[in-house]
C-alpha cells in the first residue's frame, strides 16, 4: 500500500481513548473502594490490562461513525463509545492468555501469572495457580461487563446507543464462540485450512474490524446498505489483520511483540499458517511440526520449526493472501459511498492493520 501524509493524528486519538478508559476506571475504583484491598488489586489489574496497544478497534469504531456522518456533535461521547471496544478487547486478551497458558502480555506478566505471583509472595493457602486462574476469569468477566456499561453510558442519546448495542451484542457472541471453536480445534490437535479460517474469522477478524465499524456506523444512524459496504471492506481486512498476527506469532521479534519467540508454536495454535505448512511440507517435516506443537521449545527447536514452515512455502502463501485480502478491502472501500476524509483514514488504518511488525 502506498503511504501518504496522515489524514489524522493517531497519537492524539490513542491518548484520548486512554484518557476515557482511565476516567472510567477511576469511577469504578471509587465505587468498589469500600470492598477493600482485594477489590483494589482487581481494579489495578484492570487498569494495567487497558494500558497501551494500537487502539485499532476503537479507531475503526470512531471512523465507522465518521464514514456516515462528517459532523460529530459530541466528540467526547463518541470517544467513550469507541473506548468500549477496547474494554471488550482487554477482556478477550485476559481470558485468551489464561486459555493459551501465555506467561506474558505486552512484555508484562499475563493476568493469571501476576495474581499467581501475588499469592506466592503473600504465602496464602491453597494453589497459586488456581488463584491466578480464578482472578483472570473474573477480571475478564468484569471487563466484559464494563464494555457494555461504557457504551450504554457514553453520553450519546439512548435510542442511538440502542442500535449500536445490537451490533455490539453480535460482536461479543461471535468472539466468545470463536474462542471456543479455537479451544476445540486445539483439543482435537487437528485442523485444516478451512477450519483455521473459520476460527480466525470469528475469534478475531470480525470483532477486530467489521463489528467496530458497524458499531460506529450504527451510532451515526447508518442503514443496512452502509453496514453491508463496511462489511465488504472490514471482513477481508480483519482476516488479513489476523493472518499478519499469525505470522508474527511464529516469526515476530520478541522485543517488538512482547511475546517469546515462536510463541504460537509453543502454545500449539492450529493457525492457517500451520495448517498450510502441514499440508505442503514433506511427510517427515510435517510430522516433526505436528508433534512439536504445544510443547516447550528452546530457541534451536523454534528455529527448526520456522525452517519447516518457511520451506513448505506457507509463509509466502500467507503473505500473498494478506495482500489479496487487503486489495479486496481497499477495492470495496473505493466503491463505498462514504465521507472522503473517513475513506482516507480507513485506508491508513488498513495499512496499519496489515503492515505492522507488532
Amino acid at each position: 500500500m502506498t503511504r501518504t501524509s496522515p489524514a489524522w493524528d493517531s497519537g492524539v486519538f490513542r491518548a484520548a481513548i486512554q484518557s476515557a478508559l482511565d476516567a472510567f476506571v477511576d469511577e469504578q475504583a471509587q465505587a468498589l473502594e469500600p470492598l477493600g484491598a482485594d477489590a483494589g488489586r482487581l481494579v489495578s489489574s484492570a487498569r494495567a490490562s487497558m494500558s497501551g496497544g494500537k487502539r485499532l478497534r476503537a479507531a475503526f469504531c470512531y471512523w465507522g461513525f465518521r464514514a456516515v456522518s462528517a459532523e460529530v456533535s459530541d466528540e467526547q461521547a463518541l470517544v467513550r463509545a469507541a473506548a468500549a471496544l477496547e474494554l471488550l478487547h482487554a477482556s478477550a486478551l485476559v481470558h485468551d492468555d489464561y486459555m493459551d497458558s501465555s506467561d506474558t502480555r505486552r512484555g508484562r506478566p499475563a493476568t493469571h501469572k501476576a495474581f499467581e505471583a501475588t499469592h506466592r509472595e503473600h504465602g496464602w493457602s491453597g494453589s497459586p495457580e488456581q488463584y491466578g486462574a480464578a482472578a483472570a476469569i473474573l477480571l475478564g468477566d468484569l471487563l466484559l461487563c464494563w464494555s457494555d456499561e461504557l457504551l450504554r453510558r457514553c453520553g450519546l442519546p439512548a435510542d442511538v446507543v440502542h442500535r449500536a448495542l445490537d451490533c455490539f451484542d453480535t460482536s461479543r457472541s461471535e468472539v466468545i464462540t470463536g474462542q471456543f471453536l479455537d479451544v476445540s480445534v486445539q483439543a482435537r490437535a487437528s485442523s485444516d485450512v478451512e477450519q483455521a479460517m473459520q476460527v480466525l474469522r470469528y475469534k478475531s477478524a470480525k470483532y477486530s474490524v467489521e463489528r467496530p465499524l458497524h458499531v460506529g456506523a450504527a451510532l451515526a444512524g447508518a442503514g443496512d446498505d452502509v453496514l453491508d459496504a463496511l462489511t465488504a471492506f472490514g471482513l477481508p481486512l480483519g482476516e488479513a489483520f489476523q493472518l499478519r498476527d499469525d505470522l508474527l506469532g511464529v516469526f515476530g521479534d520478541p522485543d517488538a511483540t512482547g511475546k517469546p519467540a515462536g510463541d504460537d508454536l509453543i502454545e500449539g495454535k492450529r493457525t492457517v499458517l500451520v495448517a498450510l505448512a502441514l499440508d505442503a511440507a514433506s511427510r517427515d517435516a510435517a510430522a516433526r511440526l505436528d508433534a512439536a506443537l504445544g510443547r516447550s521449545l528452546d530457541a534451536d527447536q523454534v528455529a527448526e520449526l520456522r525452517g519447516v514452515i518457511d520451506g513448505s512455502g506457507a509463509r509466502e502463501q500467507v503473505e500473498a493472501v494478506i495482500g489479496e485480502l487487503a486489495g479486496l478491502a481497499l477495492a470495496a472501500l473505493d466503491r463505498a459511498r462514504l465521507d472522503g476524509l473517513a475513506r482516507r483514514v480507513l485506508c491508513e488504518l488498513a495499512s496499519a492493520a496489515t503492515d505492522r511488525v507488532v
